[in-house]
């Protein structure tokens, strides 16, 4: 179950935690024979700013970052999202640091640069002697990256661009590693030529010098203390009218002539513009794929701890009873355990369809991305939250992780795009899609929207439980949902179109609808990797999975209002799928404990209440 869920390298994954262990870097506590790995988070912000640092550094000095931007293989790559996978278990500090610096600042060299910054800087950021930030959101614009005011003019008389700051809201903010540690940084910036602005460009730009000095024209204030993600020194940048060399322009979109000319093979300044997006794209899959395991922690230590914390005895004189017998505990925390699973296996397809890409997948990967990193940095959030209430008192304590976990990872609903945001591009993307084909006539291809090329699915109206535990009704079920907003979307914009309201405003004013069309999207996706992976089980595993399956569609159609609200369920069926998720979560119960085990968390690297959290309380362990 673990190779299903991690998708690739098992063993690397292990070895790697094996290496963490060995260090006093990354230890914090020893109960008896059990070792317990956490960040100390009653560091001050600096203490745990040069903790993160001592631990990058560590890890290059054991070469773990060879090869990380200069091997190109699939399988290289998915080796690298292991280590990261299993780095940001033990601490999202030390992974984001790590990610700013080689798949925001490395990632732009590779994708955006051509082969003269290709040579002078990757094997230099693979050995942390440069160390790079991404300096693209702004005080005033974060989402809205076309909007950005930092200017970059190209002066011919000495070949060089001059980057410049011309208002307060235009100071980068928000920019990890800027703060304190960073010597370089990519500078995302509109460039001017001739007085014609061409839109955003990125360009490598110094900040510190060998002394870790700042260089002259630049001035970097401190972002401050944060709810979360202390280990990581968010600065802000104000650029005066610091001048760089022309070939400091990454130049793989687009390009400046010693003379000045602007010239670009895409021609269209919006194809333009998303080529200059490209390295969100791996970040946007990187959250989703982080957040479930966040998810897996926080489950991991609560029903562990749920397994063994009695509360009330029903009967005087019985014994008090395992929290996780109650049904009431049962439910709130098992169906986001069938939902970590669900997510998990289409974290696995989403990680793989990026790393296969070709030009043809780059506008599904964009909207896929974009939803599932919306939807499961949700999830991951709900999940932590009731397994902190799930954990009473002890919830609380940053030694048992899961509440602390909260404010470290509060921080995926908006960066590398607001959720909100993203689920409008989804919707809008489904909708242009959907009426391009409604006017050429074609069949909708792509994304798979293939379903709406058929009948619409009709809901049994007697509903027993194999029709609800049915995949084919489960499938139909969501895919209804997703055709019926689709379809409601596009009347309620063509409504108001047609009232002489622009198209943006109308797509705006559908926002609502659009929301639910991202989710249900984005559900429906999930559970089709959830189906592929179910066929290629048998015997127990599969008996096991066909359950989870029906809890996570199942436990999601009693939790959203919009197949009541849009008559896609009757009352009744709504009552009787409620009915059913009790059941399933009293079915899943005995497995419990396997269904955590089998996520595969480093023992380390959960809270002790997980295990025996009388020992890790006694008298003996207090220092």
């Amino acid at each position: 179950m673990r190779e299903l869920l991690d998708g690739h390298h098992v063993d690397l994954r292990d070895s790697f935690t094996d290496l963490l262990m060995s260090s006093d870097l990354f230890t914090s506590k020893r109960v008896g024979d059990r070792v317990f790995a956490s960040p100390n988070f009653n560091l001050t912000m600096a203490e745990q700013r040069d903790k993160t640092l001592e631990r990058i550094l560590f890890l290059r000095s054991e070469g773990v970052f060879k090869g990380w931007l200069s091997d190109s293989s699939v399988d290289d790559a998915l080796k690298r999202a292991a280590l990261f996978e299993t780095m940001g278990i033990f601490d999202h500090s030390l992974v984001i640091k790590l990610g700013v610096h080689i798949h925001l600042w490395g990632g732009s060299i590779q994708y955006l640069g051509t082969k003269r910054h290709h040579d002078k800087w990757l094997d230099r950021t693979e050995d942390y002697q440069v160390r790079g930030c991404f300096a693209m959101s702004e005080l005033g614009h974060g989402s809205n990256v076309r909007g950005i005011e930092t200017v970059t003019t190209y002066d011919t008389s000495t070949e060089e661009f001059i980057i410049d700051t011309p208002c307060e809201s235009a100071q980068k903010y928000w920019i990890g590693g800027a703060a304190q540690h960073a010597t370089h940084t990519i500078v995302f910036s509109q460039l001017l030529i001739d007085g014609k602005n061409e839109g955003v460009h990125a360009f490598v730009c110094q900040l510190r010098d060998q002394y870790g000095r700042v260089m002259p024209g630049i001035r970097i204030a401190d972002c401050g203390h944060k709810i979360g993600l202390n280990g990581v020194d968010n600065g802000r940048i104000w650029f005066d009218k610091v001048r760089i060399p022309r070939e400091n322009l990454l130049n793989a979109v687009a390009d400046v002539t010693p003379g000045g000319k602007y010239k670009s093979a895409i021609k269209d300044p919006d194809q333009r513009f998303g080529a200059f997006m490209t390295p969100l794209t791996s970040g946007r899959v990187t959250i989703a794929v982080s957040a479930i395991y966040q998810s897996k922690v926080g489950l991991t230590t609560a029903i562990r701890y749920t397994l063994t914390r009695r509360a009330f005895s029903l009967v005087p004189g019985q014994p008090e009873v395992l929290l996780l017998d109650y049904p009431s505990h049962r439910h709130r925390l098992l169906p986001l355990l069938a939902k970590t699973y669900a997510m998990s296996f289409a974290a696995v397809d989403l990680k793989y369809l990026y790393l296969n890409r070709t030009h043809a997948d780059s506008k599904v990967i964009h909207v896929l991305s974009s939803g599932l990193k919306a939807v499961f940095s949700w999830h991951n959030l709900r999940t932590l939250q009731e397994c902190r209430e799930a954990c009473g008192g002890q919830g609380l304590k940053t030694d048992n992780r899961v509440g602390q976990l909260k404010a470290e990872y509060d921080v995926q609903l908006t960066f590398e795009g607001d959720n909100n945001v993203l689920m409008q591009q989804v919707s809008k993307a489904l909708l242009a899609d959907y009426v391009s084909a409604k006017r050429r006539g074609k069949p909708l291809k792509g994304m798979g929207l293939e379903h709406i090329n058929g009948s619409a699915p009709v809901v049994p109206e007697e509903l027993n439980r194999s029709a609800l535990r049915d995949s084919k009704f489960q499938l139909a079920l969501f895919q209804l949902r997703e055709r019926g907003l689709l379809e409601l979307l596009t009347s309620q914009v063509t409504t108001l179109v047609l009232k002489g309201v622009s198209m943006t405003d109308a797509v705006i004013s559908g926002y609502q609808v659009a929301e639910d069309l991202g989710q249900a999207f984005s559900e429906r996706s999930v559970l089709e990797s959830f189906l592929k992976v179910e066929q290629q089980t048998t015997g127990s595993m599969k008996d096991i999975l066909g359950l989870l399956r029906s809890l996570y569609v199942l436990s999601s159609a009693d939790e959203t209002p919009v197949f009541l609200r849009y008559g896609y369920l009757t009352p009744k069926q709504s009552q009787l799928i409620h009915t059913e998720v009790d059941s399933l979560c009293g079915e899943l119960r005995p497995q419990a404990l396997n269904l955590v085990d089998a996520f595969g968390i480093p023992q380390a690297f959960l809270g002790p209440i997980a295990f025996d959290w009388v020992e890790y309380n006694s008298w003996s362990n207090v220092q």
